[in-house]
């Protein structure tokens, strides 16, 4: 079975293969484009970090200080202006330290916006603690993401939690300020009861609603990207779960292990050819897996092995792509030119998507140097914008997009960070939830 991420199984417009998709019309017109002045490496992923992380700040939802799920106002039924995001927010908000340290904002900045954040969490609707995938900014109403999901997303409020614990650590100073950010994060946390969403079956269930209770029934189970539930789960003070419910829920007994080659890399975990490449980016913004390893894999070897293929899969582009190879390459979940859909080498219809070469610089940095810079100095006008790069574009059908998502944005500030400093990782693998969480799954680390 192939997992994938909440907004592919629910979302209207789904997977689609090389025989179903509807392509733009080309166009046959050729215009020569102005070169682009060079810069450094540093100016560039400089510029690259900065000008992403202010998608998480100037243009922040005004009210509850999160981020906007998309940069469309029309889109989500003409909500885009008011809809925001848990799981792209913590995403942003992991990238505070980076922000700080960097100087694009004050700390004193920071801590005003992580107050205005927690002040919103604190009253918007919740569920046993955990958060719903997306709520109305200005009411701190749940909106709902499909017919039966208008309650409790525990992945989404995982992904929330590992951007807050980042900035727990770092903002320690005895200062009044910073000890009350600190004391309602761990509030937050607490209240989050993992173990409800356990249905006592040794396995976490994705969502909860009291309308709806479980009725989507869709079973957290490795691999793909939710291992931060498993992680903050078992390491909760208040309602953990067990080195059990690890073993047959996330790694069904050792069935999400993998160990077959593809485009010359052995893949230790998950589907053939790895699937979309977010799932080696969101619980590993916070999880440093550099010497993470359990009984099943080395994490390390795991998001390069499979960030590698992805590479090679695109390099050798054999479906003759336009616009495809060693310099432009990352197939992951995104915007395309039918709606949003799941991108990987197994459904692959001609669409690029920057975050996902970015995001891995960690694992591939020569591989994602390479793309940066076709995506900057070949693509410049097309693919660049007051937030980044546009979340995905296709150079066979002459499609670019001209809109930003949250949850691609975050990882490519977070993930280009760690490649430089390991700052977030540092902080996030500091704190003792985390590793208390780790030591009880059995990890080394």
């Amino acid at each position: 079975m192939k997992f994938t991420t909440l907004a592919v199984v629910i979302l209207v417009v789904t997977n689609c293969t090389n025989e179903d998709f509807t392509a733009p019309p080309p166009d046959v017109g050729f215009v020569e484009e102005p070169a682009v002045e060079r810069i450094s490496t540093e100016e560039l992923l400089d510029i690259t970090q900065e000008r992403t992380f202010n998608y998480f700040w100037d243009f922040a939802e005004e009210n509850s200080g999160l981020a906007r799920e998309t940069s469309r106002d029309d889109a989500i039924g003409g909500d885009g202006n008011r809809v925001v995001t848990t799981g792209g927010s913590g995403f942003g908000i992991a990238a505070f330290p980076a922000a700080v340290e960097r100087g694009w904002i004050t700390r004193a900045e920071a801590i005003e916006r992580l107050d205005k954040i927690l002040n919103f969490l604190e009253s918007c609707e919740t569920y046993h603690g955990a958060f719903s995938h997306w709520y109305l900014g200005d009411t701190g109403v749940t909106r709902d993401f499909s017919e039966l999901d208008d309650g409790a997303d525990i992945v989404e409020t995982a992904f929330l939690l590992q951007g807050l614990l980042i900035n727990k650590q770092y903002f320690d100073s005895d200062d009044d300020a910073e000890a009350d950010i600190r004391s309602r994060i761990s509030t937050i946390y607490d209240n989050v009861e993992w173990s409800w969403f356990e249905r006592g079956q040794n396995s976490m269930t994705w969502h909860w609603s009291p309308e709806n209770e479980f009725a989507i029934d869709l079973q957290i189970q490795g691999w793909n990207e939710s291992l931060m539930v498993y992680v903050l789960a078992a390491g909760s003070n208040t309602f953990p779960i067990t080195k059990e419910t690890y073993d047959n829920g996330w790694s069904r007994n050792g069935q999400m292990v993998n160990g077959n080659t593809y485009v010359g890399t052995r893949l230790p975990l998950g589907v053939d050819f790895g699937g979309p490449l977010f799932y080696a980016h969101y619980s590993f913004i916070g999880l440093d897996p550099r010497n993470l390893s359990d009984q099943y894999a080395n994490y390390m070897e795991q998001n390069t092995a499979h960030s590698l293929i992805n590479y090679e899969y695109c390099r050798n582009n054999p479906n003759e792509y336009l616009g495809y190879g060693g310099d432009s390459w990352g197939l992951t979940a995104s915007n395309d030119f039918n709606g949003y859909a799941v991108h990987d080498p197994l459904n692959d219809i001609g669409v690029i998507t920057p975050t996902a070469a970015l995001s891995s610089f960690p694992y591939t940095p020569e591989e994602s140097q390479k793309a940066l810079e076709y995506f900057y100095y070949n693509l410049n006008d097309r693919l660049w914008g007051e937030y980044g790069f546009y979340d995905a574009f296709s150079e066979e059908f002459n499609w670019y997009d001209d809109s930003y998502l949250a949850i691609d944005q975050g990882p490519i500030v977070g993930m280009i960070e760690n490649y430089r400093t390991q700052l977030l990782w540092n902080l996030f693998m500091q704190d003792e939830q985390v590793q208390n969480g780790l030591d009880l799954l059995g990890f080394t680390y």
